[in-house]
């Protein structure tokens, strides 16, 4: 029998975001055999009727949707944080289910994503070098790059994984700052091989700065030296919402429109693609690998 690894949806204050991924996600062959479980955070501001209002709209878009196996709405009463709703909610889940498909509301998934998402689970449970499958590709698309292939660099934007990796997610963001700063080649690596400043964000995380999760488990897989599987093209986009939170910016990458086959994606770390990745992250490249002058869809995140 098939198996099929739940879907955890985060979400806040943007009922039509997160009614346009759901209607997205229906879009998947498999969304009708999957658990759709969706964390809905509290009110920062309980006195605030704008926000409650949005909450609730929310949870009524929650209640009303049929188009899953099953769906089930966990509310909060006060208001989590994104860094402790994902963390505390992928480990309540994954403890269930042994693996786990993770969403934010901002997000628009491709009618490929499931499948390529439960295939790539089923398929590289048993591999030690990998770490997650990622779904957001925004550096090395197109013709010139295999259909799928493995960087050191997790994704944060629709990703999966099982419980024996998420068990080994490092909490403590000041061993992780001096486990970096006594191994130069290490360090390198997780700031993409040089190409982003990923240290500086872990370290506003040591100083309280900013609450991040993605941080956490970037460095639990560059010091695991596990590899992430990405599609080509890309499998989600991020949406731009002047609601947000974090990130308020558009990442909209070209979206899978055929199935990707996996038989012949080998785990290695191709250069071709490392050099689009590191101009990716560097903000010097399109979503072709193309040399292209921007700012870095990091330093937005950075910046906040």
């Amino acid at each position: 029998m098939k198996r099929y690894a739940p879907i955890v949806v985060f979400t806040y204050i943007r009922p039509k975001h997160f009614f346009n991924l759901l209607n997205s996600l229906a879009q998947c062959e498999e969304a009708k055999f999957s658990n759709l479980i969706v964390f809905s955070d509290g009110a920062k501001d309980p006195q605030s009727t704008q926000e409650t209002k949005a909450i609730e709209e929310v949870r009524d878009i929650c209640l009303n949707e049929r188009r899953f196996n099953s769906v089930q709405l966990i509310k909060q009463d006060t208001n989590q944080g994104l860094a402790n709703s994902i963390i505390g909610g992928v480990t309540t889940v994954i403890e269930k289910y042994g693996s786990v498909i993770v969403l934010e509301d901002d997000l628009i998934v491709s009618p490929y994503f499931l499948k390529f998402m439960n295939e790539a689970l089923e398929k590289y449970e048993l591999d030690e070098r990998v770490g997650q499958i990622g779904a957001c590709n925004f550096f090395a698309c197109g013709s010139n790059f295999p259909k799928a292939f493995f960087v050191p660099i997790p994704d944060c934007w629709g990703w999966a994984t099982w419980k024996k990796n998420w068990n080994q997610l490092i909490k403590d963001p000041k061993l992780i700052f001096e486990t970096l700063q006594q191994n130069k080649e290490l360090s390198f690596k997780f700031n993409g091989y040089g190409s982003y400043d990923f240290i500086s964000l872990l370290r506003s995380n040591t100083e309280n700065k900013v609450d991040s999760w993605a941080i956490l488990w970037h460095a639990t897989c560059i010091l695991n030296n596990w590899l992430t599987l990405y599609p080509n093209p890309s499998l989600t986009n991020h949406i731009e919402s002047v609601d947000a939170t974090h990130a308020n910016f558009n990442i909209v990458p070209p979206l899978v429109s055929t199935p990707i086959d996996l038989q012949n994606t080998f785990i290695e770390e191709k250069k071709e693609v490392i050099e689009a990745m590191k101009l990716g992250y560097s903000g010097n490249g399109d979503y072709f690998g193309n040399l292209k002058n921007r700012i870095s869809l990091w330093q937005h995140i950075a910046n906040f």
